[in-house]
């Protein structure tokens, strides 16, 4: 018998403001969350995306990440369940301690 993940619980919308208000920088856009990160120059965004991926991956939470030079976008949301749960305000608070302008 097989060992199957246990469904995450959506967040309620009083916890999702309650993120966004300790957490600025970070917006809401439907069910997911997103942030712009300015660096530098490419090497040093890369260089902040390979950061995340190191931790998304342990956490088993890929955000979608899109990079134009010197910005960095990343959109959180647990597509598996439709919205935000606890993985993507965990995911975007652990981002939020690796940045810093």
């Amino acid at each position: 018998m097989g060992v199957y993940p246990r469904p995450v619980s959506l967040l309620a919308e009083a916890e999702i403001a309650g993120f966004l208000d300790g957490h600025p920088g970070w917006s809401r856009l439907g069910n997911e969350i997103a942030r712009t990160f300015q660096f530098p120059d490419f090497v040093e965004a890369i260089g902040f995306v390979a950061e995340v991926a190191v931790f998304a991956e342990k956490a088993n939470h890929h955000p979608d990440i899109d990079i134009r030079w010197s910005k960095v976008t990343l959109r959180l949301s647990t597509h598996s369940e439709g919205g935000l749960t606890a993985k993507d305000v965990a995911l975007a608070a652990r981002v939020d301690a690796l940045y810093s302008p």
